[in-house]
């Protein structure tokens, strides 16, 4: 029997409609399970997952207790936490290149072994084929019907925002000297495809932040040059070897979202700010989540959480893909009260055959 998760991804709307979630709030589960996140990590994540085998969190492989980490941000170093830790380094490549002569004069085939180079995220040694398949796990058999999948952060827009940070990256972009370096970049990114259209698994999941909260960063015509074929070149490869690519994209992805599926995408996840309605019923094959908003979790207004819910069945009810998930994080500082609320809210509305009254 096909999974649940697997049969969302391809669009074919099983009865109970799974969860997707960005979860990294440890005090919630020490107030849903009992048990202190800290003093018995491995304990309370394994019952968590008894009481919540929807989210399907992966458990720490020992009990040692962890340090409390400190709330809010730390300026110095240029992190903040998430969940029981923090998060990477905030400073891009501003701390890196000092104006566009230098960004222009960049190679990132001549630098690409990124280790130690902790503001690009995929940190990896690109030089080879060879030496990017040693970092996965090829011991494994591909099953059919498996939601097993395979990630990478930096498909294309990641890569000049991260290495060059924001500023410079938008002021070199529309230069033509900028080219070069993209083209560079998807040399990089033609080596990681074609590793990971060989992996053992079903999905390949893409992101790129390629849009913003009201929409998109560049124009279409920049995206169309540099951007939106490179996709449609590595999803190709996947799907030639039997995987299907999930685009993740943080924002409001209404502007390029059908760009993203004619690439070759399966479907998407993104935030609410995004016309989820609106994609659904387009495309009601595809898959789709994201739709949850942790601004409502906050509030913990036991009437607004179900009507956010409610309003998610409503969506999974036109989209046989749908996946119920918060799609702009539940964070450390998300009532555990409010993640209760949504989980059981859940159990009602997402279940396709549910009539509400």
């Amino acid at each position: 029997m096909p999974e649940d998760r697997y049969l969302a991804f391809m669009g074919k709307a099983p009865r109970r409609v799974p969860h997707w979630e960005h979860w990294s709030n440890p005090d919630a589960e020490t107030y849903l399970t009992g048990i202190d996140h800290y003093d018995h990590p491995r304990q309370c994540r394994l019952r968590f997952n008894e009481l919540y085998p929807e989210i399907a969190l992966g458990a720490p492989r020992t009990d040692e207790p962890i340090p409390r980490p400190r709330d809010g941000a730390d300026r110095v170093n240029h992190v903040s936490r998430w969940g029981d830790s923090t998060t990477a380094t905030f400073q891009h490549g501003e701390a890196f290149f000092r104006d566009a002569e230098e960004v222009f004069a960049f190679s990132p085939l001549e630098h690409a072994d990124m280790r130690g180079w902790p503001h690009v995220v995929e940190n990896w040694d690109f030089r080879s084929e060879e030496r990017i398949a040693a970092r996965f796990n090829w011991d494994r058999e591909r099953k059919d019907g498996e939601a097993s999948s395979v990630g990478f952060y930096n498909t294309t827009f990641m890569w000049p925002l991260l290495t060059f940070g924001w500023e410079l990256f938008l002021e070199c972009c529309l230069d033509e000297r900028f080219g070069r370096v993209m083209d560079e970049f998807a040399e990089l990114n033609r080596r990681v495809f074609r590793v990971l259209s060989r992996l053992p698994v079903n999905f390949v999941i893409c992101h790129d932040d390629i849009v913003m909260t009201a929409g998109p960063v560049c124009s279409p015509a920049w995206m169309h040059k540099y951007v939106f074929p490179r996709y449609e070149e590595y999803w190709a490869m996947c799907r030639a070897q039997g995987k299907e690519v999930i685009f993740m994209v943080d924002g409001r992805v209404d502007a390029y979202a059908e760009d993203v599926l004619a690439c070759g995408a399966r479907g998407i996840i993104t935030e609410p700010y995004t016309d989820f309605k609106g994609l659904a019923k387009r495309h009601p094959d595809m898959f789709l989540a994201g739709e949850g908003d942790n601004r409502i979790l906050m509030r913990n207004d036991p009437k607004e959480i179900e009507a956010m819910v409610r309003s998610m069945g409503e969506t999974a009810r036109v989209c046989g893909g749908y996946m119920m998930c918060v799609g702009n994080h539940i964070p450390w500082n998300v009532p555990g009260e409010a993640v209760k609320r949504y989980m059981e809210a859940s159990r009602v509305y997402g279940v396709r055959g549910f009539r509400p009254e």
